[in-house]
């Protein structure tokens, strides 16, 4: 057994919820980038208000905006600070965080995380229009890619590196249910030959929203359907962002944990993984893909609120379950 000091309860929270909003900035501006190509001529406002719905933003938007209009939806979430499912929100989120954390992230980590912090809070209007709005999506994602590069690089690999793991993993399993919630709610105003017409290009621009096209073609058929989409993003084993290798991995750093550092409290959250990870492999991905998707989605992401509520109740100061909370919020004391 390892018989390294404890880690604090407070910085382990930090540290789940630094690489939980860091993820999330990555991930929302995929959600973005994902909508800005099924934007389709006439339909705007429909094709950005899923965004909206996928985030269970209904009524915070309706107070803030009032008409769903894509350049307001794109304001909500790239500049405004005061929206808490928002880029600007969340990288904040991330530097309190990360403040905390001084003492045991890497000086690089610490860098990285506040020149990013200042690229995201001062994002102008006019980088929300046209093509702008494609490189600043590129922008974020390389930027959060390059944190987690150096974080990669530099954390120590102790109880701290579990805890950020579960965090980030967490975060990333639910943002791909949302990739593949968002495809739901574009598709369904189409009529059936609609539907046909465009299908396969859509789900093909999911995938690489997802950073997975190439790695999808490496294994599936060039016909390939809509089902084998849905079957890759949820059960692949080895694509980073499927939901079936993000269980395993956090399955993997709670076991890590109870053996290495002795650390009690997680058979729940071990359990809820191993139930959720069951569900997707028994999974009828055919009848999903025709018409079960969203009601299975939505499942899969109040388990994951629920996975998150159990290690926090487990591990942290004063969690405060998140049953009751759709965005996953930060809880604090």
């Amino acid at each position: 057994m390892n018989l390294a000091p404890p880690l604090l309860a407070r910085y382990a929270e930090s540290l789940f919820w630094m690489a939980r909003y860091l993820e999330r900035v990555e991930n929302i501006a995929r959600l973005i980038e994902v909508t800005y190509t099924f934007e389709s001529p006439g339909r705007e406002s429909e094709s950005w208000y899923a965004l909206v719905r996928i985030n269970a933003d209904e009524e915070s938007f309706s107070r803030a905006h009032g008409v769903a209009d894509p350049e307001a939806i794109k304001h909500f979430y790239l500049i405004e600070a005061d929206n808490p499912t928002s880029i600007p929100a969340a990288i904040e989120a991330a530097r309190t965080n990360a403040r905390v954390l001084r003492p045991l992230i890497s000086t690089e980590m610490w860098k990285q995380l506040n020149q990013f912090h200042h690229a995201l809070t001062a994002i102008s209007p006019a980088e929300l229009e046209g093509d702008a709005l494609s490189r600043l999506t590129d922008r974020i994602r390389e930027g959060v890619q390059a944190q987690t590069g150096i974080t990669e690089g530099t954390f120590f690999r102790d109880q701290s590196w579990h805890f950020h793991e579960l965090g980030r993993l967490i975060e990333r399993a639910d943002q791909t249910t949302r990739l593949l919630d968002i495809k739901f709610h574009v598709l369904v105003p189409y009529a059936r030959e609609e539907r046909r017409v465009v299908e396969l290009t859509q789900w093909g621009s999911v995938l690489r929203a997802a950073a997975g096209y190439h790695a999808f073609r490496r294994v599936a058929p060039v016909d390939f359907s809509p089902a084998d989409v849905v079957a890759f993003l949820l059960t692949d084993g080895s694509f980073p962002r499927s939901v079936r290798l993000c269980l395993e991995e956090i399955e993997r750093h709670l076991v890590s944990l109870r053996i290495r550092y002795g650390l009690g409290g997680t058979r729940a959250a071990l359990e809820r993984a191993e139930e959720m990870r069951a569900l997707i492999g028994s999974a009828e991905v055919e009848r999903l893909s025709a018409g079960g998707l969203h009601a299975f989605l939505d499942n899969l992401q109040s388990k994951l609120i629920l996975l998150a509520a159990e290690i926090g109740t487990a591990f942290f100061r004063d969690w405060r379950p998140l049953a009751t909370d759709p965005a996953g919020q930060q809880q604090t004391a």
